[in-house]
């Protein structure tokens, strides 16, 4: 039996356990989300995968009697296909919401994975949903978890503001709301508040922890004590101010007042059915979503010197790929050989996500991930693209490179420089007028939609300041409106993926900058983009412009940096 087979067995066992288990907790059915208790995108326990092999970042398993059903978005489909299609029926989650299809029975679910906003949106009332405590894939099969590291806090001067200015701004918050408390339940809003990071996630540098923060100046940090030890040392808080999670019920008990604000996006059911039964509940948009999306001065440069080093790396890994003599290279190969790129700088620290590196039909999954398992060659007729990113001293990177070996197809060309315009076209809009992600994303597909042609993601993401890689609550997509502001940075990521064929993606990050009363984009990341994919026919002269000018500024910051070979290279761009 191979490893695929022998996987396959496993899961199929493992549904088998939870399905006996159905009738003891009285269920028809068990749901499993992708997200861990801190609601985090990249969990170390990911439940998800370990009853479905699915390693999507966003998806929704239900377990019944005698069918499953997982459900992704449009990014995941060919994935979980060919990763869970064997044990799951896969669903493209937008076209057939869960609600659409599962009607008329009682459904168990772990009330500390889900949000209330998360059960409505997926559910109707013709479900009975059961919340059981325990839960049911951990009595299966468990991630063996590493042993968490102490908080840590960031300097002052990379930070560019003090924390207290920040609990301050909440305090006010809180006063203009007529609330007393603010719980803060997403960990990353905790990081940004108390200018604090961790180690608790695989490819962020997030502190496990929630917050309850009053408006008569009270601050508890809901964490075990062990975590908290650094930061109680440099006096960022009090050991008294510090609470373990297992008594969050008491905490709340011995409050005192009236109301609490509650974020729908973050706030577990647990959670809030607790807070609920001493205070009145305010569902409001944690303020500090907003607060941390817009980056201040020192953040900014900070952001920019990681993007330097990320694209010298960068730089050199797309030289190295496009002449190397030794074509026996694999997708696994080409991953690793990146990574080596990046950590020959003392600032770099580890990926910011897994590395996407497609060759081929690969490519056409748009978060397909390479191992040793099953890593292809990459051919010299493949078109080649790698999603990577970094966590740096102090930034977050991710940047997408499309890549060819040979001449293209003229069709490939032809696919490739229309995703390139539309990706042009987001890096020069007039954010004056097109000034929310939603205006955005038609610039960016409008090329590809006079052939019919289009992608099913969004143009582009939030990004977060040495947080997580998708962070909003901005983005560059068909259903946000929320305006762009200076300090804002965001990912540009048009593409184009034709099935077991090859994938298209062309990223860069921006941040929104301001001259007088005018915003822009200005890109932070520094990577060639390859020339061998460009009908330059196509280009008008605002575009071409546009490419002679990136190039030219790659090569101001990097041909000192770069050997003979690679600078010759890198000259040949401009």
């Amino acid at each position: 039996m191979d490893k695929i087979s022998e996987e396959n067995k496993m899961i199929s066992n493992r549904i088998k356990i939870l399905r006996d288990k159905f009738k003891y907790h009285k269920i028809d059915g068990y749901i499993i989300p992708k997200n861990d208790e801190f609601f985090s995108e990249y969990a170390e326990n990911d439940r998800l995968k370990n009853i479905s092999k699915f390693t999507g970042s966003a998806g929704l398993a239900i377990i019944l009697k005698k069918n499953n059903y997982l459900f992704v978005d449009g990014r995941y489909t060919i994935q979980a296909e060919n990763e869970s299609g064997k044990n799951f029926k896969v669903i493209e989650i937008h076209k057939n919401l869960p609600c659409s299809i599962i009607k008329k029975c009682k459904l168990g679910f772990d009330p500390h994975l889900f949000t209330s906003n998360n059960l409505k949106n997926y559910f109707s009332y013709k479900t009975t949903l059961i919340p059981i405590d325990e839960n049911l894939i951990d009595k299966i099969y468990k991630n063996k978890l590493k042993k968490t590291k102490s908080f840590f806090s960031l300097p002052e001067k990379v930070i560019g503001e003090n924390h207290q200015l920040k609990i301050k701004k909440i305090i006010n918050f809180l006063k203009l709301s007529k609330a007393d408390y603010l719980f803060v339940s997403a960990p990353e809003n905790v990081a940004w508040l108390l200018n604090i990071r961790g180690y608790d996630n695989p490819t962020s540098p997030i502190p496990n922890s929630r917050l309850i923060i009053g408006k008569n100046k009270t601050l508890l940090l809901i964490t075990e004590k062990d975590n908290a030890q650094k930061i109680i040392i440099q006096k960022k808080i009090s050991k008294d101010q510090v609470i373990s999670f297992q008594k969050f019920r008491e905490v709340i008990n011995n409050l005192k007042g009236a109301n609490f604000i509650i974020d729908n996006q973050s706030c577990s059911i647990f959670s809030e059915k607790i807070i609920k039964s001493k205070f009145k509940i305010i569902n409001k948009k944690d303020p500090i979503y907003k607060l941390k999306s817009i980056k201040n001065s020192s953040e900014i440069k900070h952001m920019i010197e990681a993007h330097k080093k990320d694209g010298l790396a960068l730089t050199r890994f797309i030289h190295w790929i496009k002449n190397v003599n030794n074509k026996d290279i694999s997708e696994v190969d080409a991953q690793n050989k990146l990574e080596k790129f990046r950590r020959m700088n003392n600032d770099y620290l580890y990926p910011s996500f897994n590395t996407i590196a497609g060759a081929g039909a690969n490519g056409a999954i748009v978060h397909y991930r390479a191992t040793n398992l099953n890593t292809k060659m990459i051919n010299k007729d493949d078109i080649f693209l790698c999603d990577s990113g970094g966590q740096y001293k102090y930034g977050t990177t991710d940047v997408t490179r499309t890549l060819c070996f040979s001449k293209p197809k003229q069709y490939i060309k032809d696919t490739f420089t229309k995703v390139l315009k539309g990706h042009i076209a987001v890096a020069l809009t007039n954010l004056n007028k097109d000034d929310n992600g939603k205006k955005v994303d038609l610039r960016a597909r409008k090329f590809l939609k006079k052939d019919g042609l289009d992608y099913a993601h969004g143009t582009g993401h939030g990004v977060g300041f040495f947080l997580n890689v998708h962070e909003g609550p901005q983005s560059i997509s068909k259903y946000n409106s929320i305006k762009f502001e200076k300090g804002m940075i965001l990912s540009n990521e048009p593409g184009f993926y034709k099935k077991d064929n090859f994938g298209i993606r062309i990223e860069n990050l921006l941040h929104v900058k301001q001259h007088k009363n005018n915003l822009y984009f200005e890109n932070l990341t520094l990577a060639p983009i390859d020339k061998d994919l460009i009908n330059y026919a196509l280009l008008d002269q605002v575009e071409k412009d546009y490419l002679f000018k990136y190039h030219l500024n790659i090569y101001a910051e990097f041909s000192q940096h770069l050997n003979k070979k690679e600078k010759k290279w890198l000259a040949g761009f401009i």
